[in-house]
């Protein structure tokens, strides 16, 4: 069974459903390949996938120890090839991460700290794209 349906608006603009969930997204071509830049381009959503990958992955390793990572947020940078073909070259990650246990923010102890952070290497999304693709990642961590 298919996960996604995309359906061609035409203007190099495309509708997604997610079909589980019936969630939709729209992409379109960026300002810079002949798009609007109105929505998502395909690229931005492969920087999103590595993103939400990398936290949405930690998450759940966290919370086998009773840690949430509420309130952690990101900021992605998608670098496009200088030259052809076009394509991603570098994804920058800035990943600030808030852990809280029973609703109370606190630091999680290093050995905590160094296995989540491992995971930003080893998610799905991260293990999926080309070696050559420059996966900058940059952690830190704030207690609320």
């Amino acid at each position: 069974m298919a996960t996604i349906h995309v359906e061609y608006l035409g203007g190099l603009r495309s509708d997604c459903t997610h079909i589980q969930s019936g969630t939709h997204i729209n992409t379109d071509a960026p300002t810079d390949n002949q798009g609007r830049g109105e929505a998502f381009s395909p690229t931005d959503l492969v920087a999103n996938a590595l993103g939400t990958c990398i936290l949405t992955t930690m998450a759940i390793f966290a919370r086998r120890d009773g840690i949430e990572l509420t309130g952690s947020t990101m900021d992605i940078t998608k670098v496009m090839s200088a030259e052809p073909p076009r394509k991603i070259a570098k994804i920058v990650i800035d990943l600030t991460l808030c852990a809280e246990q029973d609703g109370i923010s606190f630091m999680p102890d290093e050995t905590t700290r160094t296995r989540l952070e491992k995971i930003a290497d080893t998610c799905p999304v991260a293990i999926s794209l080309h070696p050559d693709l420059v996966q900058d990642v940059t952690i830190q961590w704030k207690v609320a």
